[in-house]
């Protein structure tokens, strides 16, 4: 604990001022002229405590002693274990300049256009659990020095030909990117950190455990080494760019190695420098059963990212809202015979089923976590200190592409579809089947298998549909029976699709690999 050394009062560090502040007195000090008995020695560690949640295991530390009785990863409200530990001394640090009032202002601001967002998230004194703290972040110095060979190509036409002229580009290379920085936390979603870049680091200053005094720090758990290709690739894409507007090179495309080593080797890339910073962070969690949300605030930018999930009720309400207005206008402009009534419902049907799948895929890669390199590290997704790729199976993709082109050609038909319906109803029920069956291939695959999936529903209005269609029935009573089952499974559809973008929005309880319980079990 950092004491007043006039009043013996605890030391904050003062967003204003830069200083650190007594609440008592009003003394402001100096956080580099300011030393504690044993900060009198500079050592590569710092005494800090360790706060501890019992339900996820999740970790954060403090210069002091006290901590307010929730998780910031679990949103657990419960009482922290706490240890004292020396922790590795990072390089540098950006010290908060957005406080926290500013931060609520901020996060206010975004909540106003978040209009189907459960009202737990608009209320100020949840709102006031935004905590601070300090991320911890690797920063790397990238160079580019040497002579560097690249391939180009220019085209342009004469006559009737295309003439393709290609290039060896040869220059001297003398650049440098300093300050690209990843965040070496696991328990900081890659997602988040990269919502609420870019850091300025020409802030950083060099680090001092004053400097924490008010607020918390996550300590870094991944290793330098997984974000150094990706600071590299970045420096040879702007560098890429860059040559492109070289005079001498004018009109010339200049062509990046498709090998990412052979494209370092080529501009000759290299990681000369890693720092250890730690960036500020407003963080707040909130908690809905077994998932958890986060909102984030740049304590330097103000830059504000969160997770938002969707009220069902809410969305519901307003869906219905605006529906009844649009039955209305619709049905004063256009007369529609009741097969055309039921092919366009099949349409809508198809349409929320693929909606469906491809929301079933996007959470089946997050919770795979193939954009989170961090994590995989921490659950053992490391070969020869490289993460494994993970990417989603090549068919998956192939069957985005033959939805799309299945809805592209019933679209394209759509204006015939008053004097033969039936034409249309065949692209809607392949798609439909290509659908449904890769809906249920990723639903294994993700928090929602077990559950009824959403596009169950729209698959069997497609399907009744065509019986109806073929059938042919004389009375207008069947065409008008499908099209209310398709109005209703649509409507269920809807509510699955709501109910992955809550699960896409929020995460599971983390459980970390250090000490702790669990929720789930």
């Amino acid at each position: 604990m950092y004491e007043c050394p006039n009043c013996g009062g605890n030391l904050i560090f003062d967003i204003p001022s830069q200083q650190l502040a007594c609440g008592y007195c009003q003394t402001r000090l100096d956080p580099y002229s300011y030393e504690k008995d044993h900060d009198a020695v500079v050592t590569d560690t710092y005494d800090a405590t360790i706060f501890t949640c019992p339900q996820c295991g999740g970790e954060i530390l403090s210069a002091q002693n006290e901590a307010t009785g929730w998780c910031s990863f679990c949103g657990a409200h419960t009482i922290l274990d706490s240890r004292i530990s020396k922790e590795k001394r990072p390089d540098y640090l950006i010290p908060f300049r957005v406080t926290k009032d500013d931060c609520k202002k901020a996060y206010g601001k975004m909540m106003q256009h978040a209009y189907f967002a459960p009202k737990e998230l608009r209320d100020p004194q949840w709102i006031d659990n935004f905590r601070g703290i300090y991320m911890p972040y690797w920063v790397y110095m990238i160079t580019q020095q040497g002579h560097s060979v690249l391939k180009g190509k220019r085209v342009h036409h004469q006559g009737n030909y295309t003439i393709t002229d290609h290039y060896d580009l040869h220059s001297d290379m003398n650049n440098y990117y300093k300050g690209l920085s990843f965040d070496a936390s696991a328990s900081f979603a890659d997602n988040i950190s990269e919502s609420i870049a870019p850091f300025d680091v020409r802030g950083m200053r060099a680090f001092t455990p004053s400097l924490l005094c008010g607020f918390y720090a996550d300590t870094a758990d991944v290793p330098p080494e997984i974000y150094a290709a990706d600071a590299m690739d970045i420096a040879n894409d702007n560098t890429l760019q860059q040559m492109n507007k070289v005079p001498q090179f004018k009109g010339i495309s200049v062509s990046k190695p498709a090998d990412t080593n052979a494209a370092n080797r080529a501009l000759c890339t290299r990681c000369t420098q890693t720092d250890n910073a730690m960036f500020p962070v407003w963080f707040m969690a909130y908690r809905n059963k077994d998932r958890v949300a986060y909102a984030t605030v740049n304590g330097q930018t103000g830059k504000v990212a969160a997770d938002l999930p969707v009220d069902t009720k809410k969305y519901v309400l307003g869906s219905l809202l605006l529906a009844v207005p649009l039955f209305l206008i619709f049905n004063l402009l256009f007369t529609v015979v009741p097969s055309v009534t039921l092919v366009i419902a099949s349409l809508l049907a198809a349409i929320t089923a693929v909606i469906d799948v491809i929301e079933l895929g996007a959470l089946s890669r997050k919770e795979k976590l193939f954009d989170d390199k961090g994590l995989q590290f921490q659950k053992g997704g490391m070969i020869n200190n490289t993460v494994r790729s993970k990417r989603s199976p090549k068919f998956v993709g192939s069957t985005y592409i033959m939805i799309l082109f299945f809805v592209v050609a019933a679209t394209l038909v759509f204006p015939i579809v008053s004097l033969t319906p039936s034409i249309l109803i065949l692209p809607v029920f392949i798609a439909t089947l290509v659908a449904t069956i890769t809906g249920f291939v990723l639903q294994r695959k993700t928090s929602q298998r077990g559950k009824i999936p959403g596009f169950l529903g729209s698959a069997i209005a497609v399907v009744l549909a065509c019986v109806i269609l073929v059938l042919h029935p004389v009375s207008d009573l069947f065409y008008y029976g499908g099209v209310i089952l398709s109005a209703i499974a649509i409507f269920l559809t809807l509510l699955g699709i709501i109910r992955e973008y809550n699960a896409l929005a929020t995460r599971p309880l983390p459980q970390f690999n250090r000490t702790g319980g669990d929720d789930r079990a």
